[in-house]
């Protein structure tokens, strides 16, 4: 470790499935050594996502029927550790969450160039490399290994990308875990100048689809409450249906080509009806419920296309950060906490009064 580096730092750790009070907010962690490789940085700002509450809680164990919000808080009573990740496989505690990191880089290990300090970056949240890029495979930054919320962490250099824009940190932080995964789904549907229907289009990731599919010249019919229409108009959105809204009678059957959905839910069957013969559909989220019923008619007599969207193609965060250096949206970004206020800004992220994005900063560190 350089001398100009502190020994410890600040983090906040996971030490295991269960509600907020399992995030421990620590000022006496070790800060982590690059390996091969790696870089470390001196982290900025992270994002707070879905993914960071779902894995705390072990949403993702296939023990666990409810929303996200039944759990959020206080977690579940019951969970299967052993598939309680994204991955599938059991998550090692504790860990330091935080699947966004922006920052510069401050030190290199074996193999990088130190040219590379002092840049400005951002992690990519989907690693390859610690899965010597085999397709379908990756760890997410902050679940299989540690992540952002702290004043320093470790990444793979190949996947520590330079930013040059005039963007602040904290909007940088807003964008690599929301604007990947939205802009994963749009690239896996091959999203056009077509009728596009993106749900929970108030959150981190649906406002981040709505942007990034109006990019592409589509129409945007977004779903969210009536009280955020107006933002969600503001983003980009050409029409507004209050979530609860019956969609067929709203919009009719057959009337759409590609559905974009992070909700999931008892309003589940009303997608594929909804869509076009030939239709497609993506999800990357289910936070109003992972438990959906099919008509299998419904999706071979009208040619739909089903797509589950996590793992991302090289391009696809390459072509994002192409979109942010010219400047081609801009993240909204609803309020910004101190990291020791983690609990307070995951209570905030659950009751979903916000629009766009909550980001935590770090405290500066001591040298």
């Amino acid at each position: 470790m350089a001398d100009s580096l502190p020994r410890t730092m600040h983090a906040v750790q996971l030490t295991g499935h269960g509600g907020i009070d399992r995030l421990d907010y620590r000022t006496d962690v070790a800060v982590p050594e690059p390996g091969p490789g790696e870089v470390l940085i001196r982290v900025s700002a992270a994002g707070v996502n879905n993914t960071d509450i779902n894995t705390r809680i072990g949403w993702y164990s296939k023990s666990v029927a409810r929303s996200t919000g039944t759990g959020g808080a206080g977690g579940f009573d019951s969970v299967d550790d052993a598939d309680a990740s994204w991955s599938g496989k059991p998550l090692e505690f504790p860990r330091i969450q935080g699947a966004d990191c922006c920052g510069r880089i401050a030190a290199v290990g074996e193999g990088v160039d130190r040219a590379r300090i002092g840049e400005r970056v951002l992690v990519r949240n989907m690693l390859r490399s610690y899965v010597d890029y085999r397709p379908y495979e990756c760890w997410t930054f902050g679940s299989e290994c540690d992540g952002g919320f702290a004043q320093f962490a470790v990444a793979p250099a190949r996947e520590t990308h330079a930013v040059n824009c005039d963007w602040s940190d904290v909007e940088l932080a807003a964008v690599p875990c929301a604007y990947s995964t939205a802009e994963n789904m749009l690239h896996r549907v091959g999203l056009g100048a077509e009728t596009v229907v993106i749900t929970g289009a108030s959150g981190g990731v649906g406002s981040a689809a709505v942007q990034l599919a109006k990019r592409r010249g589509a129409t945007v019919i977004a779903l969210c409450s009536s009280a955020k229409a107006d933002e969600v108009r503001a983003f980009g959105a050409d029409r507004v249906v209050d979530r609860s809204a019956d969609l067929v009678a709203e919009l009719g059957t057959e009337s759409v080509d590609v559905v974009v959905d992070l909700v999931g839910g008892e309003q589940w069957p009303a997608f594929l009806d909804v869509l076009r013969k030939g239709g497609r559909y993506a999800t990357a989220g289910a936070i109003a419920g992972p438990i959906a019923e099919i008509d299998l008619r419904t999706l071979y007599l009208k040619d739909l296309t089903l797509a589950g969207c996590t793992f991302q193609e090289d391009e696809v965060f390459a072509n994002l950060l192409s979109y942010v250096e010219a400047d081609e949206f801009r993240p909204h970004v609803a309020k910004v906490f101190p990291l020791h206020e983690i609990g307070t800004a995951q209570e905030e992220f659950l009751s979903k009064k916000h629009m766009g994005k909550l980001v935590l900063t770090m405290p500066e560190a001591d040298v």
